[in-house]
């Protein structure tokens, strides 16, 4: 397992047709991932559901079944992680499996990465392995041309503000307001250390 994809960014990336692409930055597909335990549930029945819809739900639980559930951490860096209230179970257990194990963790959590930040033991650990959705897409574009990744992240642009905005039809920019938002990310975040799109994915 070289990868974990937590919940919110795995909906978004696979809503915006890029989840592929987004593993391959970093040399794997879906069997060499990890996600919570908990998705698909998430999906059929759970708040996700509500969220989404029924059709997009459908559309996404044989994806998530197709991504192995990650292992459970040692109860050594979890323990760090459960009495801080912005990180809620799902995340601490992904944070705690990437320390743990080196392991490149794909979240959309920025309420969990401003707590996350303020832990030592946690920059230390996952310095340069903590990826957000705008270095995704800024890389992607990149790669596939923004017109492309435009047209692709369509239905997510009602889901994330973030991408409404870099991907709307009077930004003729999206490279640069992608990385605008990861370069404001990346400051507010510090000393935590995020991947950074403009050094390449790491292999």
């Amino acid at each position: 397992m070289q990868l974990l994809i937590d919940t919110d960014i795995f909906c978004k990336l696979a809503l915006g047709e890029c989840l592929d692409e987004a593993m391959g930055l970093f040399g794997v597909d879906a069997f060499g991932c990890g996600r919570l335990p908990a998705l698909p549930h998430m999906l059929r029945r759970g708040k996700l559901r509500k969220k989404l819809g029924d059709q997009i739900c459908d559309e996404l639980i044989p994806i998530a079944e197709s991504v192995p559930a990650l292992v459970q951490p040692g109860a050594v860096w979890l323990d760090r992680l459960t009495t801080v209230q912005s990180i809620d179970p799902g995340e601490a257990q992904i944070f705690a499996l990437a320390a743990e194990k080196g392991i490149v963790v794909v979240t959309g959590d920025k309420r969990a990465l401003r707590s996350l930040k303020n832990i030592p033991e946690f920059t230390a650990a996952l310095a340069g392995r903590i990826v957000v959705l705008e270095a995704v897409l800024f890389i992607l574009c990149g790669q596939f041309g923004s017109a492309e990744i435009r047209r692709r992240v369509q239905r997510l642009v009602s889901h994330d503000k973030m991408v409404n905005v870099c991907f709307s039809p009077n930004n003729s920019d999206p490279e640069g307001a992608l990385l605008s938002y990861y370069r404001s990310l990346e400051v507010e975040l510090a000393p935590l250390v995020l991947w950074d799109p403009q050094m390449g994915a790491q292999k």
